[in-house]
């Protein structure tokens, strides 16, 4: 199985992408992400994949590839619509440096889901974002 890798640009949180997610499948369906460049190995990705989100210095959440389809930007320019399913996964974080565009990520280098309703059981999701980062980049979480 393959899947994307993707730096999320502006939210810094889950809620905060789930939040723009919700906003843009209702004023644009389907939800899908834009990205310039179209995937060679686009029929891999709709096998099962995921795009792979990274927020804040670290892959936090994916979300399942429905379909890679070439699309046009208000300009005319072409580019790939990534559709997503609406579902937002949490993964345990690990942490990944910027890096420019999209990679392709193996799915024995992606990180595992999280269990289903860890953070919220453990306190983790009441924690302010700035310290659970803190923590997580000093591999206490």
């Amino acid at each position: 199985m393959l899947h994307l890798l993707k730096l999320c640009v502006g939210p810094k949180e889950v809620a905060e992408l789930a939040a723009g997610q919700a906003r843009r499948a209702v004023a644009d369906p389907p939800l899908r992400h834009q990205t310039r460049m179209m995937p060679k190995r686009a029929a891999e990705l709709v096998e099962g994949g995921s795009l792979y989100w990274v927020l804040s210095g670290a892959i936090r959440v994916r979300q399942r590839i429905l379909e890679v389809r070439e699309e046009r930007w208000d300009d005319g320019s072409s580019c790939a619509g990534l559709v997503l399913d609406p579902e937002l996964v949490l993964l345990e974080p690990r942490p990944q440096k910027p890096f420019q565009g999209w990679r392709y990520l193996e799915a024995a280098a992606a990180p595992p889901d999280a269990p289903r309703g860890s953070s919220a059981a453990s306190g983790l999701a009441d924690l302010p974002p700035a310290l659970r980062r803190e923590l997580e980049a000093l591999c206490l979480l």
